[in-house]
């Protein structure tokens, strides 16, 4: 990776300084959640989207999985979200188990409902084990629904990106170039998955842009509140998870609020490092949670957005 001067200032100042010392919180952030399934995981959302609404979002994201009832649930509280909060609302759309035309109408009910933001996924198989096979009539991929999308109406589109490489690509190269035709066929911008080595994203970015790919990437950051589940996920996205980090979490299994603070510690050193390396948006992923993104942000500078206004007066 190559570092333009302010970088380098930056990284030294990373390293003489004290961490998070007097950092200045000029980063763009968005946090992701995940439709709830019950009246109390509902109350648990709201409850986050109010305490992280004051860190002044770029936007937040609602996941969506493929079959009836989560599609509905993503549909409601995305809605609610547009209707309810001053926040942009963006929905995850996939291509899995739904004609071209239902996707184009569930885009048009987002754009109707107030919704300007799609987060367009070629979606993994509705059965855990099974290899993606696009809908008869649908979409085959995220660069074509990338593509149908903008046929319907003029959204905002993020796309998929994957630092450690898609665990179906044919390699780094095949990734890389997915990912330049979904750039190409009109996203904005691209999330990654999650990853816990700062030199992953770096290498990724750079060897995006080599690849001309000029768009804004953005890391996706997840915060290790459940190590099982973590690795679980990572499993699923190709993410390696450290063996230090592995070492780091054993034995808290018991232990749930020293878990957080490790957690919350792990993952603001990795944004410091991004941070020293030019990264000015952040992307978390929150399984719904406030508090550790909250804490994170917070360590990196990030105020209340009154607050920030009254110290500026």
């Amino acid at each position: 990776m190559s570092f333009t001067l302010p970088q380098m200032e930056e990284a030294r100042r990373a390293l003489d300084a004290p961490l998070f010392a007097d950092l200045s919180g000029d980063f763009a952030l968005s946090f992701e959640f995940f439709p709830p399934k019950t009246e109390k995981m509902d109350a648990v959302l709201w409850e986050s989207l109010k305490s992280l609404a004051p860190l002044g979002p770029r936007f937040v994201s609602v996941t969506y999985g493929a079959g009836g009832s989560t599609r509905e649930r993503t549909h409601a509280t995305v809605a609610r979200i547009a209707r309810e909060t001053e926040i942009p609302a963006a929905a995850h759309l996939t291509c899995v188990d739904a004609t071209r035309d239902e996707i184009d109408e569930i885009a048009r009910e987002y754009w109707a409902a107030g919704v300007r933001h799609i987060v367009a996924l070629r979606g993994d198989p509705p059965r855990e084990g099974e290899r993606f096979q696009s809908h008869p009539g649908g979409y085959e991929n995220a660069a074509a629904l990338v593509a149908g999308l903008r046929k319907v109406a003029p959204f905002e589109i993020s796309v998929a990106a994957y630092p450690e490489c898609h665990p179906d690509s044919e390699g780094v190269a095949a990734d890389l170039d997915n990912l330049k035709r979904k750039i190409d066929a009109g996203a904005n911008r691209a999330i990654t998955q999650f990853f816990f080595s700062p030199e992953a994203f770096f290498r990724f970015r750079d060897a995006a842009a080599a690849a001309g790919i000029a768009a804004e990437i953005v890391p996706g950051i997840l915060p290790v509140s459940n190590v099982a589940q973590t690795r679980k996920f990572a499993g699923l996205c190709g993410a390696a998870i450290p063996a230090w980090m592995d070492r780091l979490f054993d034995g808290l299994d018991d232990h749930p609020a020293a878990r957080q603070l490790v957690a919350a510690t792990v993952a603001a050193e990795l944004c410091r490092k991004l941070y020293a390396g030019g990264v000015r948006h952040f992307h978390f992923y929150t399984l719904n949670r406030a508090e550790l993104a909250y804490a994170i942000c917070h360590l990196l500078g990030k105020r209340p957005v009154a607050q920030a206004k009254e110290a500026a007066a």
